[in-house]
Parts: structure tokens; sequence; C-alpha cells
């Protein structure tokens, strides 16, 4: 019997981060760990959870970046080692200073990748999860039940579609 290989999908990093923190300088090195980024989305309030504020701040600001190479969806435990890693390197005292959030999209979904446990989500490898975060259906992105409460905002959805189109266009070439 012949094993199909996973189609290569789409590396997309959520980035949560205080605005004191010079974040032009990190996404260029990111691209030197993840290779070039096609596609950066604005800068959005990071507001609707306080879940990192003790440790990094209030006023938080999240942004998303595509890599330009794709992926294979088995690299999704060694990229969230790796992001967690970089999370280590950049931390101070009080503690993180950036949060870093990896996952894939492919023409269906996007997947967060995890190092929690919870009921929605796949155990991948080395401690690492699949959590479904979002599904593309009738031209548009919906959240699951148990996505994240800015997942669920739609806030990030046209962000995503052009991922999704640049994504298409590379499947094509």
């Amino acid at each position: 019997m012949k094993v199909q290989k996973a189609p290569r999908v789409k590396c997309v990093i959520g980035i949560i981060y205080h605005p004191a923190f010079a974040i032009q300088p990190y996404l260029g090195f990111l691209e030197k760990v993840f290779g070039k980024r096609d596609l950066q989305s604005k800068e959005y309030a990071f507001d609707f959870t306080d879940y990192y504020e003790e440790e990094m701040g209030k006023h938080l600001l999240r942004i998303f970046i595509s890599c330009e190479k794709l992926i294979g969806p088995e690299d999704l435990p060694e990229i969230k080692l790796l992001t967690n890693v970089l999370e280590e390197k950049t931390k101070k005292d009080e503690g993180r200073i950036v949060n870093l959030d990896p996952g894939y999209l492919d023409m269906d979904k996007f997947i967060l990748a995890s190092a929690k446990y919870a009921p929605q989500k796949i155990y991948l490898d080395k401690g690492i999860y699949a959590d479904p975060a979002l599904y593309y259906y009738k031209r548009s992105f919906h959240p699951y039940d148990w996505s994240f409460p800015d997942f669920r905002s739609a806030a990030y959805n046209t962000f995503f579609y052009l991922v999704r189109e640049n994504y298409k266009k590379q499947l094509r070439e």
C-alpha cells in the first residue's frame, strides 16, 4: 500500500507583544529562522482576555505573519518547540515580552500548535497538539465553539482570507 504524503500548508505565526517592544527587528529575526514572510497583518488590540496581562502588561497587540515557504503539517511540533525556545531567549525577569503562536492554514482550516491538552486538541508529537481554530466554509472563516475569543470575533478573518488566496496561488504554481 502506497502512503500518500500530506499536502504542503501555509505556516502562520501569531505574535502577541507589548507596544513598548520593538517588534520590527524581531520580525526580521523571525524571517531568518522561518524564511521570508509574504504577508503581515495589521496590528490588532489584544483585549479579548487578560490572560497575558500579569506577565506582559496591559494594552497588548497582536499581529500575524505568513511565511512564503510552504511546510508539511507534520513540521508543526518542531516549529512550536522552536518558537518556545525563541520566547525563552527574549524573556526578561518578569516574564515573556513576546508570545509566539505558530500554526498552519490549508484550504479548509487554520490549526494552532499548543503545548496544552484540551478535549478538542489532537496530539501530534513531542508534547505538541493541533488545536483547530477556524474552518473555511461558504467563502468565509468560522470559529469552533472552543476557539479563543479573539478568533470567535472574526477580527482576523480578512487576513486569513488573504493568506488563503496567497496559498491557493502557490498551490497552482
